[in-house]
C-alpha cells in the first residue's frame, strides 16, 4: 500500500477528514496518514484503542515512536497517560493495550538501524519545558537524523522562521494552526518537504504542536525492501 508515499510532496489531513479503518486486532482502529507497505509498513497513523483492547506481544524491527493523545496507553505493565512520548529503537518489542481506551500518534519503521535509545518523557511535567524565544519547547529527541519536540506558540506566531532543512512534520496537540488559510484544529497533521519556508501560524488562542524536522532527508537510507 502506498499512501502519501512521495516524500518530496506536501501532505496534510484535517481531523474532520479522518477515516477510521479496522486493524487486524479487534477494538483497535487507525487513521492512516502516510504508509509504504502492507500490514508490515513504514507508517504514520493515529491509532484508537477501545477499552480493554490490545495487541499481542510483537517486535518492531524498524522502531516505534508514540505520543499518547488521550486516555491511557499501556505496554508491558507500564501505564502512560495522555502526554507521554515513547520511543523504542529497532528490534525492540512490547505488548500494547489500554484498559480505559486511548488515542495515540504512532510512527513505525522510521528510525535508522543503529539507533539504540529508549525514551519515555512525560510532556505534562512542567520541568520538561524550556523557553525558546517567545515560545515554550519540550525537547523529546535529537540526533544527526532528526529533531523532535513539542512547541507552544503564542497567538499569531509563525511556526517556521527559516527554510526547512530535511523536511518537517507536525501534529496539532491543542489550539489551532493556520496554513494558507486552512485551519487545523487538534489532530490536524501536516508533512512538508525540505527547502520550503511555509507560512504557518498559530491561531487566535495559540497552539501546541508536535514537530519533527530533518527526518525526510534520510528517507532513502531506510531499507523498505522487506516491507
Amino acid at each position: 500500500m502506498l499512501l502519501n508515499a512521495d516524500f518530496s510532496l506536501s501532505a496534510a489531513l484535517a481531523p474532520e477528514d479522518y477515516q477510521w479503518v479496522n486493524s487486524p486486532q479487534n477494538g483497535v482502529e487507525r487513521v492512516m496518514l502516510d504508509r509504504v507497505g502492507k500490514e508490515k509498513a513504514r507508517a504514520t497513523s493515529i491509532v484508537r484503542y477501545a477499552p480493554d483492547s490490545y495487541f499481542p506481544h510483537h517486535l518492531h524491527p524498524g522502531g516505534e515512536e508514540i505520543l499518547v493523545l488521550s486516555g491511557t496507553f499501556s505496554a508491558d505493565d507500564q501505564d502512560y497517560p495522555a502526554g507521554w512520548y515513547l520511543r523504542s529503537p529497532p528490534k525492540s518489542g512490547h505488548k500494547p493495550y489500554s484498559r480505559e481506551g486511548a488515542i495515540i500518534f504512532v510512527k513505525l519503521w522510521q528510525m535508522l538501524a543503529d539507533e539504540d535509545r529508549q525514551v519515555a518523557i512525560d510532556t505534562q511535567d512542567t520541568k520538561n519545558w524550556q523557553p525558546h524565544g517567545e515560545r515554550q519547547v519540550c525537547h523529546l529527541f535529537s540526533n544527526d537524523n532528526e529533531q523532535v519536540s513539542l512547541q507552544r506558540l503564542n497567538a499569531g506566531e509563525a511556526l517556521f522562521t527559516t527554510d526547512i532543512v530535511g523536511g518537517a512534520e507536525l501534529l496539532v496537540i491543542a489550539g489551532e494552526l493556520i496554513d494558507a488559510g486552512q485551519i487545523y484544529k487538534r489532530g490536524g497533521w501536516i508533512r512538508l518537504p525540505t527547502g520550503e519556508l511555509p507560512k504557518i501560524n498559530a491561531g487566535a488562542e495559540g497552539v501546541t504542536v508536535y514537530l519533527k524536522t530533518g527526518h525526510l532527508s534520510q528517507i532513502e537510507s531506510i531499507d523498505f525492501t522487506s516491507l
